[in-house]
């Protein structure tokens, strides 16, 4: 058995095995490509070899059991998804399944079933969690590790963090009209240019998001038209994407961006519970508790939406918290201290 800095060494050296898989730049494993079925493949082999129960749903999740004395009892899970975006990282997803791995091939024997689990296809959509939590064939709690995907952690000098929720989040278009004319004669106190109007509402988004707290809003898209390089622009659409950690600042929020009737995504809440034992291993391996929320989704969230009593536990990032990039990076150190609290609060779970 490994432990320690030589236990994140172990998945470090795992993670490199799965980020060859697929070619090109960075992390190509898309969900259900062949790339992504190597990878379930070579973990599998990995959970047999270290004496687990191997199982794959209809899916394609992947499970490995540690049996429990009670076989009897719901099982607790822990992991997360091999699947990544295109030129992804090598963190993302993975870590999770890896120190899942680790943490049930490594656990003394309890009374309820032990599972490491890989989802599939995560990053499009959670269609391997969604499809588990629409089965009904759930655990009785889960724990996910992952990175934190972002730079909070690092700023605040501290390893690794409790998650206390996923944000919820509207999506939706906003549309301004104008009036075209020509670029070169058309005074500028006489235009009615739509574009003027859609780059002050960008503004607006982030003053809104900036006013209250953990929230977020993007424009990741414009579609200007006509869209010469001398005509005034008569119409354009933005799309907005705006998050918040609960309904009321989701709401606050919706309301200033004039989305309410969009695309909503309640936020979910994780288990109070399993937050008290994570923060308490923490504790115990001298490690200040920071909570924070995740401003992306997870596994974890789906099975939490379904009534699972679900956490996770996010891992420092560095590189400035930089993900769904090559430039992803964590540590051995922080990775072995995950992997110590995931084991602790773990066992606890079993016993």
């Amino acid at each position: 058995m490994l432990t320690g800095s030589s236990a994140g060494s172990r998945v470090l050296e795992r993670l490199d095995r799965l980020y060859a898989l697929g070619g090109g730049r960075g992390a190509n494993r898309p969900g259900y490509s062949a790339a992504e079925d190597q990878a379930h493949e070579l973990v599998a082999g990995w959970m047999e070899a270290e004496g687990l129960a191997v199982e794959r749903d209809a899916a394609g999740n992947l499970l490995g059991r540690l049996p429990g004395r009670r076989p009897e009892l719901p099982e607790v899970w822990t992991g997360s998804h091999l699947d990544t975006v295109p030129e992804g990282g090598r963190f993302d997803g993975a870590l999770g399944v890896l120190a899942a791995l680790d943490a049930v091939a490594t656990a003394a024997l309890g009374e309820r079933t032990l599972a490491a689990v890989a989802f599939r296809d995560e990053e499009r959509g959670c269609s391997g969690s969604r499809a588990r939590a629409g089965d009904g064939a759930l655990p009785a709690k889960f724990v996910e590790v992952h990175i934190e995907q972002g730079p909070r952690l690092a700023a605040a000098g501290v390893p690794l963090g409790v998650v206390t929720g996923i944000v919820g989040y509207v999506r939706g278009e906003v549309a301004f009209e104008g009036r075209a004319g020509h670029a070169g004669t058309t005074p500028m106190d006489g235009r009615h240019d739509a574009l003027v109007a859609a780059a002050e509402y960008v503004l607006r988004a982030r003053d809104a998001a900036r006013s209250i707290p953990d929230a977020v809003a993007t424009v990741g898209r414009a579609e200007v038209a006509p869209g010469g390089t001398n005509v005034i622009p008569a119409a354009v659409r933005l799309s907005i994407d705006a998050r918040a950690p609960d309904r009321e600042r989701l709401d606050r929020l919706a309301a200033a961006l004039g989305v309410e009737g969009a695309q909503r995504t309640e936020p979910v809440e994780f288990d109070a519970e399993l937050r008290g034992l994570l923060g308490g291993e923490l504790e115990r391996a001298g490690v200040p508790v920071v909570e924070l929320p995740s401003g992306a989704g997870h596994d974890a969230g789906i099975l939490a939406a379904a009534g699972v009593p679900a956490a996770m536990l996010f891992v420092r990032s560095l590189a400035g918290g930089v993900s769904h990039s090559p430039d992803e990076e964590s540590s051995a150190e922080d990775i072995a201290l995950a992997l110590d609290v995931l084991a602790g609060t773990l066992k606890r779970l079993v016993a």
